[in-house]
C-alpha cells in the first residue's frame, strides 16, 4: 500500500517534469545573466567579488519566484488536461512546441535585459514600461539600433537545441496513468506558493546594498518590469512619506518666501507668487528655449569633458551666460518638458504630461500669453508620443511637430533631422515678427537619440553606425547651423535663446540618485543684451522659467516651485530630482531621498568623488523635501496648479 502510495507521488511529479525542467532553465539562465552583467556593468560600479556572494542567492531566489508566476499557466495546463489526452502524440507535440517556444523566449529575454542595462543601468524599470505604449517609434528605434535578426535566429536555435537536449525531462516516456486527485497536488503546491509571493514577496524584497547596481543585478527582470507596470502612476500619499498637508504648507510658503516674490492666492493645496516688473530687465524679448535631446554636460569641454563633442555649444556659451552647475530633474524627455514648461516639481511616478486632468494648468506658455507673446512648440517627431501634444495643445500652446514639416533632408523612426526641425523653427519666427508679435517657443529636439542615424556629408559625422558620439556632434552642429541661421533675421537682437538638455545621455553608476549623470550644460544667449560670464548658482530646469521671466524683468503672477537664480544671491537653492520611483531634493551637499512604502533618508554628497554616504537624518531637510513633493501632488489632483 505505502509501495502505491509512493509511486503514485511519484507518478505525479514526472507529470511536472516539463514545469521544473523550464523553471530550472530560468534560473540557470538568469545566473548566467548576472554574471554578464556583473563583468560588463557592474565592476565599473565597484560591485565587488564578495558582493556576489549575496547577489547570486539573491537572485537565484528572485528568479525561482518569478519562474513560479510564468508557469503556472503550465502547471494547470497539465493538472487538468485528461490523462488520455495527455499521453497521446498530439498533447506532446503541443508540449514539445511550446517548450521549445519558452526556451527561445527566455534566450531572447535574456538579450533584452542586457541591451536595456546597456543603456538604463538598470533592470527593466518604468522607461520600459513608458516604450510600450508607443510601439511604432520604440519597434523601429530596436530594429535599427540593435542586431534583431541574429539575435531572434540565435534565440530560435537556441530553444530547438536546448528543447533537443532536455528532452528526456521536458518529454518523459512512458507516462503511467495519474488520476486528476494526484495530479492537482503539485499545480495546488504552486498555487499556494504564488500566493504567498503575491502576498509577502516582491522584486526589491532581498535588496540590501547601498550600492544600486548590485540591487540591480540581483533583480529579476520580469518581476521588476510587473512592479513598474503596477506602479506607473501612483497616489504619493498611499505610498510616500506625507505629513499633515496644513503643515506642509506652512513649510513650503516659508520656504517660497525666502527664495522671491510676494505669496498671493494662499489658501490649503492653492499658492501663487506675484513678482513686480523690474526697469532693469531686458524687456520684452522674444524667447527661444532649446531642449536638446541627451545632450549631456559630460560632453562639453566647458564641464570638464576631454573630448571635444560641442565644440558650437562652447564657443557660443562662451558668448553667453553659462550655467556651471545645472541639472536635469528626471532622465526621460517629459520630466525635462515638464520642468521646463511648468516650473512642477517631478512627483513620483509618472510626468504630470502623461497624467489625466492635466490641462489649463500653470505653464510658463501661459505667463507668456498674458503679456502678449505667441506661444509654440515645436518638435521635430509625431508629438503624440509621450502625449505631448495634447499636453501642450491644452495649455494654450500652438503646436507644429512632424507633420507640420512638409520638406527634410533627413529622418529616421524619431522623426526630422533638427536641421529639419530649426528650418521649421526659422520660417515660424519669421513669421510671427512679420505679425509683430513677440514669440515664446519651446523646441524639443530628437536626432541625438538611438539608432543615431544622419544625413550624409555632415562634417565629423557619420550617416550611420557612429553612436553616441555621432549623435551628439550632429546635435552639436545642428544647433550651431540654428544660431548661424538666426543671426541673419531681423529678430535675432530681440531675442534671448536658451539652449539646455532634456537630460544626461544616461543613468549610471552605484548610487541611487546618480547626480553627475543629471548635469547638463545650459546657456543664455542674446549678444546684443547679456555680458558672457558663468554662473555658478545651483540651478535645475524648474528654475529656467523664473530665472527668465526675472531677467527679463516681467510682471507676472504664478505657483512655480522655481526660483530665479540670477536674482539668488545668496538665497537657500534646492535642487529636485526623480529617478525610477524614488524623489530627492539636495541642499548644501545633503540629498534627501523619498521611496517606496514611506522610505525616507539623507546621504551626504561629496562631488570630487561623485559618492555619497550616510548621515544623520536632517530633520528640516526631509520636512522640506515631503513638504514640496507631497503638495505638488496634492495641487495637481485638486487641480490648483493654475
Amino acid at each position: 500500500m505505502i509501495s502505491s502510495l509512493s509511486s503514485s507521488r511519484s507518478a505525479a511529479l514526472r507529470r511536472f517534469s516539463p514545469v521544473y525542467t523550464l523553471a530550472a532553465a530560468y534560473v540557470c539562465a538568469g545566473a548566467l545573466l548576472r554574471a554578464l552583467l556583473w563583468w560588463q556593468f557592474g565592476r565599473a560600479a565597484d560591485v565587488s567579488v564578495a558582493t556576489l556572494a549575496w547577489v547570486v542567492p539573491a537572485g537565484m531566489l528572485n528568479d525561482l519566484v518569478q519562474s513560479a508566476y510564468l508557469l503556472l499557466p503550465l502547471s494547470l495546463y497539465i493538472a487538468l488536461l485528461p490523462d488520455r489526452w495527455h499521453r497521446s502524440r498530439a498533447a506532446r507535440a503541443v508540449l514539445a512546441l511550446g517548450s521549445a517556444m519558452t526556451l527561445a523566449a527566455m534566450t531572447f529575454l535574456c538579450f533584452i535585459e542586457y541591451y536595456f542595462f546597456q543603456e538604463f543601468d538598470a533592470r527593466f524599470n518604468l522607461v520600459a514600461v513608458d516604450y510600450l505604449v508607443y510601439p511604432t517609434e520604440v519597434i523601429g528605434d530596436i530594429r535599427d539600433a540593435y542586431p534583431v535578426g541574429p539575435v531572434l535566429l540565435l534565440a530560435a536555435v537556441s530553444g530547438l537545441t536546448f528543447c533537443w537536449w532536455l528532452r528526456g525531462r521536458l518529454l518523459p516516456p512512458r507516462l503511467p496513468v495519474v488520476r486528476i486527485k494526484r495530479r492537482l497536488g503539485p499545480a495546488l503546491a504552486q498555487v499556494v506558493a504564488v500566493g504567498l509571493a503575491l502576498a509577502f514577496f516582491s522584486t526589491d524584497s532581498l535588496t540590501r546594498s547601498d550600492n544600486r547596481v548590485a540591487n540591480e543585478i540581483a533583480a529579476n527582470g520580469a518581476m521588476s518590469f510587473f512592479r513598474a507596470a503596477r506602479t506607473s502612476e501612483l497616489p504619493y500619499t498611499e505610498y510616500y512619506a506625507t505629513r499633515d498637508s496644513r503643515k506642509n504648507f506652512e513649510v513650503l510658503t516659508s520656504y517660497l518666501a525666502r527664495t522671491g516674490g510676494r505669496l498671493t492666492a494662499l489658501g490649503h493645496k492653492r499658492l501663487n507668487r506675484r513678482f513686480a516688473a523690474d526697469p532693469r530687465g531686458l524687456g520684452r524679448l522674444n524667447v527661444v528655449v532649446v531642449a536638446e535631446e541627451s545632450f549631456g554636460a559630460e560632453f562639453s569641454r566647458l564641464y570638464g569633458s576631454e573630448q571635444d563633442l560641442t565644440p558650437n555649444f562652447d564657443r557660443y556659451a562662451q558668448q553667453a551666460l553659462w550655467f556651471r552647475h545645472m541639472y536635469a530633474s528626471g532622465t526621460r524627455t517629459v520630466r525635462g518638458l515638464e520642468a521646463i514648461a511648468t516650473s512642477f516639481p517631478p512627483i513620483p511616478s509618472v510626468s504630470i504630461l502623461r497624467r489625466p486632468r492635466n490641462e489649463g494648468i500653470a505653464t510658463w506658455g501661459s505667463v507668456m500669453r498674458r503679456q502678449g507673446y505667441d506661444a509654440s512648440f515645436l518638435y521635430g517627431g509625431y508629438g503624440y508620443f509621450d502625449n505631448m501634444n495634447y499636453f501642450f495643445t491644452n495649455n494654450g500652446f500652438t503646436v507644429l511637430d512632424r507633420n507640420d514639416i512638409a520638406r527634410e533632408r533627413f529622418e529616421n523612426i524619431w522623426g526630422v533631422s533638427d536641421e529639419d526641425l530649426f528650418d521649421r523653427a526659422l520660417a515660424y519666427y519669421d513669421q510671427r515678427h512679420a505679425a509683430g508679435k513677440p514669440f515664446f517657443s519651446l523646441v524639443m529636439t530628437t536626432s541625438n537619440h538611438k539608432p543615431f542615424t544622419f544625413r550624409d556629408g555632415v562634417p565629423g559625422v557619420p550617416a550611420s553606425g557612429g553612436g553616441r558620439a555621432a549623435g551628439v556632434r550632429y546635435a552639436d552642429f545642428a544647433l550651431g547651423y540654428f544660431l548661424e541661421e538666426a543671426r541673419k533675421r531681423d529678430w535675432f537682437s530681440k531675442t534671448l535663446f536658451v539652449v539646455v538638455a532634456d537630460h544626461g545621455a544616461r543613468v549610471y553608476g552605484k548610487a541611487e540618485i546618480p547626480l553627475r549623470q543629471y548635469e547638463i550644460p545650459m546657456m543664455f544667449y542674446a549678444p546684443a543684451h547679456l555680458a558672457p560670464g558663468m554662473i555658478e548658482t545651483l540651478t535645475t530646469q524648474i528654475d529656467i522659467a523664473p530665472t527668465v521671466l526675472g531677467l527679463l524683468g516681467l510682471e507676472y503672477e504664478a505657483p512655480f516651485f522655481g526660483t530665479n537664480v540670477l536674482a539668488c544671491a545668496p538665497c537657500e537653492q534646492v535642487a529636485l530630482f526623480s529617478h525610477n520611483h524614488d524623489v530627492a531634493a539636495f541642499r548644501d551637499g545633503k540629498l534627501a531621498v523619498l521611496g517606496l512604502g514611506q522610505r525616507q533618508h539623507v546621504l551626504a554628497y561629496d562631488r570630487a568623488l561623485d559618492s555619497y554616504h550616510a548621515v544623520a537624518p536632517d530633520p528640516q531637510l526631509l520636512e522640506l523635501t515631503i513638504a514640496i513633493y507631497q503638495t505638488a501632488y496634492e495641487q495637481f489632483q485638486a487641480h490648483t496648479y493654475e
